[in-house]
C-alpha cells in the first residue's frame, strides 16, 4: 500500500502542466535523436544536458529520462527504414527490421517495434517500482565471473543454435573479436593490433563505426547489386486490413516479448552492461527457443519484438543501480547521475528515503514517457514509410550521407569515416559469400565487456579457471554456455551414427 500511495504522490509530480510538457518534447525529441544515426541517447543527454539547468531538478531528470525512452524507441526507425543502426541498442532490430522492410512489410516492422518497446517498457517500469532495493542488491553479487559467464552465453546462442554455416560463423565472433581488441591493452597500456601504425587505431574501432559500415554503406551497395537500378526501395502499403493482420501476427510473439522484457531488464541492472547486450542476448534467445530460428535474419517478426523490447526493458533497469546505489548501468546513465549529483541530489539508498518526491516524481514519468512515446512512434509511422516510396536514387543518397554523419558523430575523426567505408566493402563481400554479420556484431559490442572479465577472473584465482564453475551463479551459466557450444558437435555425431545404426 505504501508503495501504491507514492507512486499516486508521484503522478501528481508526473502530470503537472511543466513536467507534462517537458515529458512530451523529451519523447519526441528523443524519437528523432534515437532514428539519427551515430548520436542516440548519450549524445542526446550529454548535448541537451546543460539546458535542464533552467528548471527544476525533478523536472531536468524527468524530461532526460523521457529523452532516454524517446531515443531507445527511435533506434528502430532507421535499423527498419534504412538499415542504419540509429544507436547500438538497435543493432539486433536491423538483422530482421531491414528484410521486412526489404519484403514490403516495413509496417509490420515498426509497429511490432513500436508495441515490443511499449511492453518491454512496462514491465520493467512495474519491476522497477516493486522490486528496486532486493534487485539492486542482486546486480551487487554479479562479479567478474558472472559476467564473464554471461556473455559466454551470449556467443553460445549464436555459436550452439545458428542456422548459419558454424564455422562461417564461428570466423565472424573471430574477426569482431579481433576487431573488439585493437587499441591499448586494458591492463598493462601497452598498444596492441594497432595495423600500419595508424595513430586513428590507438583509440580502438567504434562499435557504431562498424554497424554502420555494415549495415549502412554494406546493405546499401548490396540493395544496389540486387535490384540493379530498379524500382523503388520497397512497394509499401498501409490500411487498416493489414494493420488487423499484423496485430494478429504480433499477438502470436507475446512469449517472446516477455521473455526478451525480464532478460533485457535483468542484463539492463548489471553495471557497465546496458541496452546493446541485452538486446543481444534476447535476440540470441529468441532465436534459440522458436521451433523455426532458420526464418531468423531473413524478416521474422520476433526477430524484431525480441531486441526491442529487452532495450526498452534494459534502459529502465540501467537506472535503477543509478538511483539505489549511486553505480550507472550504462552510458547514457553515468551522463544522468552526473547531472543528479550538479543537481545536488547524492545517489544511494538514502535518495528514497530524503528525496521521495524527486524519486517517485521520476517513476510516475517513465509510466507517462511509455505510454506517450508508443503513442508518437506509432502516430509518425505513415511518414517513415513515406521515406521508402522514394526512388532508390535518391534512397541510397541519403543513406550514404547519414551514414558519412554517423560515422564521424561519435568521435569527429576522419579515420573512424574511412574505417567505416572500408568495413561497409566488407560487409558487402562478406554477405555476398553468405557470411553472417550479427555475429561480428555481437563479438565487437561484448568483447570489451568480457575481455576484462574473464582476464580479472583469471587474476583474482591465480589463473584457476574453475572460479567459472564454483561459484553459484556463474556456475550453471557457465555449464549452459558450454553445452550450446558444443551442441553442433552433437548434432553432427547423431546425423553420423543415425544412418549407421538403421
Amino acid at each position: 500500500m505504501e508503495i501504491i500511495q507514492h507512486l499516486s504522490d508521484g503522478f501528481f509530480i508526473a502530470f503537472e502542466p511543466l513536467n507534462l510538457a517537458l515529458i512530451l518534447l523529451g519523447v519526441v525529441v528523443g524519437l528523432f535523436i534515437g532514428a539519427m544515426p551515430g548520436l542516440g541517447s548519450v549524445n542526446g543527454v550529454a548535448i541537451l544536458l546543460p539546458m535542464t539547468f533552467l528548471v527544476p531538478p525533478t523536472s531536468a531528470i524527468i524530461f532526460l529520462a523521457a529523452l532516454y525512452y524517446g531515443a531507445m524507441y527511435g533506434g528502430a526507425i532507421s535499423s527498419i527504414t534504412l538499415g542504419i543502426p540509429g544507436a547500438s541498442t538497435a543493432v539486433a532490430t536491423t538483422f530482421d527490421g531491414r528484410p521486412l522492410a526489404l519484403k514490403g512489410d516495413a509496417d509490420k516492422a515498426l509497429i511490432a517495434a513500436a508495441l515490443a518497446s511499449f511492453f518491454g517498457g512496462t514491465i520493467s517500469i512495474v519491476l522497477f517500482t516493486g522490486f528496486a532495493p532486493p534487485l539492486a542488491s542482486i546486480a551487487l553479487d554479479f562479479g567478474d565471473q558472472e559476467i564473464f559467464a554471461l556473455m559466454l552465453l551470449a556467443f553460445a546462442t549464436f555459436v550452439g543454435l545458428s542456422g548459419d554455416d558454424i564455422p562461417k560463423t564461428i570466423f565472424s565472433i573471430c574477426i569482431g573479436m579481433v576487431f573488439s581488441s585493437v587499441g591499448l591493452d586494458i591492463m598493462s597500456g601497452e598498444p596492441r593490433l594497432i595495423f600500419f601504425d595508424i595513430i586513428g587505431f590507438m583509440h580502438g574501432i567504434n562499435f557504431l563505426v562498424l554497424a554502420i559500415g555494415i549495415y549502412g554503406i554494406g546493405e546499401m551497395m548490396w540493395t544496389i547489386e540486387v535490384s540493379r537500378g530498379e524500382m523503388l526501395m520497397s512497394k509499401v502499403v498501409i490500411n487498416l486490413e493489414r494493420i488487423i493482420n499484423n496485430l494478429k501476427e504480433l499477438l502470436q510473439t507475446w512469449k517472446i516479448a516477455v521473455s526478451s522484457s525480464f532478460v533485457g531488464f535483468f542484463v539492463g541492472i548489471l553495471p557497465a552492461a546496458g541496452a546493446t547486450p541485452g538486446a543481444l542476448m534476447s535476440y540470441g534467445i529468441a532465436k534459440m527457443t522458436t521451433k523455426n530460428p532458420e526464418k531468423y535474419g531473413k524478416g521474422e517478426v520476433g526477430g524484431v519484438v525480441a531486441p526491442e523490447a529487452a532495450n526498452n526493458a534494459a534502459s529502465t533497469g540501467a537506472m535503477l543501480p543509478m538511483l539505489t546505489l549511486g553505480i550507472p548501468g550504462s552510458p547514457t546513465t553515468a551522463i544522468l547521475l552526473g547531472g543528479m549529483v550538479i543537481w545536488g541530489l547524492v545517489p544511494g539508498p538514502r535518495l528514497f528515503v530524503d528525496e521521495t518526491a524527486f524519486v517517485w516524481g521520476l517513476i510516475a514519468s517513465l509510466y507517462a514517457a511509455n505510454l506517450f512515446a508508443v503513442i508518437i512512434n506509432i502516430s509518425f509511422i505513415p511518414l517513415f514509410l513515406w521515406m521508402l516510396k522514394m526512388p532508390f536514387t535518391i534512397l541510397a543518397a541519403i543513406i550514404f550521407v547519414l551514414s558519412l554523419v554517423g560515422g564521424f558523430a561519435p568521435t569527429q575523426d576522419m579515420h573512424d569515416v574511412w574505417l567505416m567505408l572500408l568495413f561497409g566493402v566488407g560487409g558487402y563481400l562478406l554477405r555476398k559469400l553468405d557470411y553472417p554479420l550479427a555475429p561480428a556484431v555481437l563479438a565487437i559490442v561484448l568483447g570489451p565487456i568480457a575481455e576484462p572479465a574473464l582476464r580479472q577472473s583469471l587474476l583474482i584465482s591465480n589463473g584457476d579457471i574453475t572460479v567459472f564453475f564454483t561459484r553459484p551463479i556463474s556456475g550453471p551459466i557457465t555449464v549452459i554456455a558450454i553445452i550450446l557450444l558444443l551442441l553442433p558437435l552433437f548434432k553432427l555425431l547423431k546425423k553420423k551414427l543415425v544412418p549407421n545404426a538403421t
